[in-house]
């Protein structure tokens, strides 16, 4: 078996590792070098330098045309391995594995088909998350399941903690897919599409707080947009970001928006629609990321104070 891996960011790591560490990989397919970091210098795709230290021919094409067809035609491979790579496959380019192609997603399909499953399955508060290997159809995330894997959450997952997970489980389920496919035993199920939800690309403005929501939504946010983009709101015209929180289903005498109180073992307690946030990481616009307990030392005046504002400056 000769697969060609299509990914480009970090999740798709130890996929990579393991199929080349199998002698499975016969050539990569990540996106083109891009500008990274304060300098904007091009830097590779972590896929990418990846690759290269295995020693792996790479291919970095701008739009999979023709003439990335014919290179690509060229390695003789028989599967299509994907785990994010970030464009869409069209028919011609999926014609040219005999063995088809597969996708690791990173939610129990047809949940949360789309480019952000991670971020949604703690945004709309669901009691389990998996994974699942398809086989690529033309129709996004619609392709038959090969492979599923479930976990149940605790309600305290930050999207960074469940990609973490799906890296590591997710390259097992490739590579027993793989070795399905190789000797033929593969047992496809057709997706139930009447079930189907979809995920959406997330932007900064999504991060903006509504205090006027409940602590349990806006809790779901702060786990769901760490590390990206972040939960935010404003305080004294400056933007701030609350990384981590608790929630809690007491209330306050004030409105949405209004720090109640500095609890020594509770936080920074923030009244919202419906409940109390209690907040315990936060950063101010500019500065470090600070346990509550230092940035109530080292920043005046947010006991009192009231969050919030719709300041331009804030999605910065």
């Amino acid at each position: 078996m000769r697969i060609l891996f299509a990914g480009t960011p970090e999740i798709a790591l130890p996929s990579l590792e393991t199929l080349s560490r199998e002698g499975l990989v016969a050539a990569v397919l990540t996106s083109p070098d891009a500008s990274r970091g304060r300098g904007r210098s091009l830097s590779p795709s972590p896929v990418k330098a990846l690759a290269l230290d295995l020693n792996l021919p790479v291919f970095t094409p701008g739009r999979l045309g023709r003439e990335a067809r014919e290179e690509i035609a060229e390695i003789g491979a028989d599967l299509l391995a994907v785990v994010a790579y970030g464009k869409i496959f069209g028919p011609r380019f999926l014609e040219l594995f005999p063995s088809g192609a597969i996708n690791l997603h990173p939610s129990l399909l047809p949940r949360h088909r789309g480019p952000a499953p991670l971020p949604f399955t703690i945004l709309e508060g669901d009691g389990e998350w998996g994974l699942s290997v398809q086989r690529i159809a033309l129709e996004m995330d619609a392709g038959d399941i090969l492979l599923q894997k479930s976990f149940p959450l605790k309600g305290t997952e930050t999207t960074g903690v469940l990609g973490a997970l799906a890296a590591e489980e997710g390259s097992a389920a490739m590579l027993e897919v793989v070795r399905e496919i190789e000797a033929g035993i593969e047992k496809p199920v057709p997706q139930r599409h009447q079930d189907a939800t979809y995920s959406r690309l997330l932007t900064k403005e999504d991060g903006m707080i509504d205090w006027n929501q409940s602590a349990e939504k806006i809790g779901r946010m702060v786990r769901a947009f760490n590390p990206w983009p972040g939960a935010y709101t404003g305080f004294q015209d400056q933007k701030l970001t609350i990384w981590e929180a608790a929630v809690l289903r007491e209330n306050s005498s004030l409105g949405a928006g209004n720090v109640a109180a500095v609890d020594r073992k509770r936080g920074i307690l923030i009244q919202t629609g419906e409940g109390l946030l209690a907040v315990q990481s936060l950063q101010l616009q500019g500065k470090k990321r600070l346990p509550w307990q230092s940035f109530v030392n080292g920043v005046r005046g947010i006991e009192g104070s009231i969050l919030g504002g719709t300041n331009e400056k804030l999605h910065g």
